[in-house]
């Protein structure tokens, strides 16, 4: 049986979309090339299934599922978590430059308190926060209950107010990734 190509009506928004998913995915790996290939998955997939798709619901709501469930997957893929040493993040930061008058402390400071948070944790707090998504529509991206994502939000908040307060310790926190 031959492709059936997508319709315009299909393709128009989705190609809109694809700012907000190529944010999302790269402030959840941080790497961009990693986040590049997300979204090359996140496309593909939805290309792939896009008969699938209820007009009824919003592309970018269905987009950033298939890449949150594609980030899951190649999570589950690798073995263990890959850690970025703090002073390697500052010589890629620095590497790729940026604005001369924005504070660099900070942003490597906050860079690293995300990282330290749990992918759980991490996810719905850049889905409200960095994405703009509502409680429910967050829930419906992860798949998760709306009190579930209360809950990781509130304590991704906490956590990342300790870590830039240099209170956090990996050890006394769930909420927090452990590094090996």
């Amino acid at each position: 049986m031959p492709d059936v190509l997508a319709p315009d009506a299909f393709r128009q928004p989705l190609i809109a979309a694809i700012p907000r998913l190529r944010r999302y995915a790269r402030s959840l790996v941080f790497e961009p090339a990693v986040a590049d290939d997300l979204v090359q998955t996140a496309l593909e997939r939805a290309l792939a299934h896009w008969h699938q798709y209820d007009q009824r619901r919003d592309m970018v709501l269905w987009l950033l599922s298939i890449a949150h469930n594609a980030f899951l997957d190649q999570r589950r893929r690798e073995s263990r978590f890959t850690v970025v040493d703090p002073q390697e993040l500052a010589s890629r930061q620095d590497a790729l430059g940026g604005d001369p008058g924005a504070d660099v402390g900070l942003r490597l400071d906050l860079a690293a308190a995300l990282g330290r948070l749990s992918p759980e944790h991490r996810a719905p707090l850049l889905l409200v926060t960095l994405e703009q998504l509502s409680y429910a529509e967050c829930a419906d991206v992860l798949g998760i209950p709306i009190g579930t994502v209360m809950s990781r939000i509130s304590r991704a908040r906490a956590a990342l107010r300790a870590g830039l307060d240099g209170r956090a310790r990996a050890e006394a926190s769930p909420v927090l990734r452990r590094v090996v």
